[in-house]
């Protein structure tokens, strides 16, 4: 064995500068987008936002570096594949809003959300329990166990941390934490602060004053069978009749199996899209919205600046134009990234067009490759083109993943979408008789009457996506 030095010559990929940045900004949301632009702009002092001056605006072309440095391998620009056309104005950040050549001169008034949409932050439950303990008149270190159990609380009011791990973190006994929380299920609301369903149900009908014998043994011994609708078992073990049990159950049934609910963040969350899809004539028109965007453009004093490179030094002129390549690099990511969404899009109207006119009944079965082919473009573009991008359409607003599914065998015609198949479910559950409901395999065969070849696996899994209980547990309790 020796070592020795050896020259080897190989090709590999390697990601420049430009194509991360062009990768980074594809698969961002319109926040993320905007985030990050307000931050170059911030950063970069030869970018800045453009006014209504048209003659104020320079184009990328003017800005590539000239002079003698433009040869300089360090500071050479490096292309990135599909070359975006050199006459493009780079400076006009309206040209991200391309119409395409299914509606070169339509316009229309964009969906902005109103003011009316943007209220203060609701009170929480940690808030209110919070507000309440300061009225409770307790020690410093009682304190600060309810304020690790009131931290300690999941969504629904639940207590899920142990006594146990409670007094370590407070460095104190069982008793006093078991005194606290004692205090603090008496706060309101009721039920607040258990430890178990049944914790819950006992504290509530302790604060009611609910003495019924029946209620407290079905709470405490059957609520088992109280959730498989196994009434005749519950009448049987607690030897009362069925309209005992039934009056028993209405009073339990009346009860919050989660405190936390009142409390919950229920404010609409609203989708600004980044794609507006409008019928037109007959034809599906694409627009870009481009909606709060800034308008960017290289700082006409850098480009000033760079075209008296002699009066400059080496590390200036090193300085200015990193900076202004920095600025034609994000303003040419910027426009690619609305450019491929176009494109995505545009391919995306042509295989679901019946889904757009008709509803999701009429959803194809699409995967990432057959956009891909389509548009010529790599599969794990279209995968980040379609993550966390929304479409506004004449059928409501989808992320761009929506119109991506599995395909479902039928006995005789094309295949369908899972999606579809799913729609299906929820449309014969919503149509069945409460007092008899359909089990999955008896949706599957209602669904292979209707063409539709699939599993009693597939209809469970389909069930439990959209929330949907199993039929032993929809009938309702007798």
């Amino acid at each position: 064995m020796e070592l020795r030095q050896q020259l080897k010559l190989s090709q590999h990929l390697v990601m420049t500068p430009q194509l991360q940045l062009a990768i980074r900004l594809l698969q961002m949301s319109r926040i993320e987008l905007l985030e990050t632009i307000q931050q170059e702009i911030e950063q970069n002092p030869a970018l800045e936002e453009a006014g209504d001056e048209s003659d104020a605006a320079t184009t990328a072309a003017e800005t590539e570096p000239e002079g003698p440095d433009t040869n300089d391998t360090a500071l050479k620009e490096v292309a990135i594949n599909e070359k975006i056309p050199d006459e493009i104005d780079w400076q006009n950040f309206d040209e991200y809003n391309p119409h395409g050549r299914m509606g070169a001169n339509f316009e229309k008034k964009r969906e902005t959300v109103g003011f009316e949409n943007f209220t203060s932050s609701e009170e929480t439950l940690q808030d209110h329990l919070l507000w309440q303990m300061v009225t409770l008149d307790l020690s410093d270190a009682e304190k600060l166990i309810g304020s690790l159990i009131i931290g300690n609380l999941n969504a629904d009011g639940y207590l899920k941390t142990s006594v146990k791990d409670l007094s370590q973190a407070a460095d104190t006994d069982h008793a006093l934490v078991e005194k606290v929380l004692r205090l603090l299920q008496s706060c309101d609301p009721a039920g607040i602060c258990a430890r178990d369903l049944k914790e819950c149900l006992r504290l509530q009908t302790e604060r009611s004053g609910i003495d019924n014998a029946l209620v407290i043994d079905i709470i405490e011994n059957h609520l088992g069978l109280l959730e498989s609708r196994k009434t005749p078992q519950i009448c049987r073990l607690a030897r009362v009749s069925k309209a005992a049990v039934k009056e028993a159950i209405g009073i339990i049934q009346g009860l919050e199996p989660k405190p936390g609910r009142s409390f919950a963040d229920n404010t609409p969350g609203h989708i600004t899209p980044d794609i507006y899809l409008y019928k037109i004539d007959g034809e599906f028109v694409i627009v870009l919205n481009d909606s709060g965007l800034p308008r960017l453009r290289i700082s006409s004093l850098y480009h000033n600046r760079q075209l008296e490179q002699r009066r400059s030094t080496h590390q200036e002129k090193a300085y200015i134009q990193d900076k202004i390549r920095s600025a034609t690099w994000l303003i040419r990511s910027i426009h690619q990234r609305q450019k491929t969404i176009y494109k995505v899009m545009e391919s995306i109207v042509k295989f679901q067009r019946a889904f757009f006119e008709k509803g999701v009944a009429h959803l194809k079965p699409l995967v990432l490759r057959d956009v891909a082919d389509d548009i010529d473009m790599h599969e794990s573009t279209v995968s980040r083109v379609t993550t966390n991008k929304y479409a506004h359409t004449p059928q409501g607003i989808f992320e761009l993943k929506y119109f991506f599914s599995s395909a479902i065998s039928q006995m005789h015609g094309e295949a369908l979408s899972s999606v579809s198949v799913k729609d299906k479910v929820r449309a014969i559950i919503e149509s069945e008789d409460p007092q008899k409901p359909y089990s999955d395999q008896k949706i599957a065969s209602m669904l292979q009457k209707a063409n539709i070849t699939i599993a009693r696996r597939t209809v469970a899994k389909y069930r439990e996506m959209l929330n949907i209980l199993p039929s032993s547990k929809r009938k309702p309790i007798m």
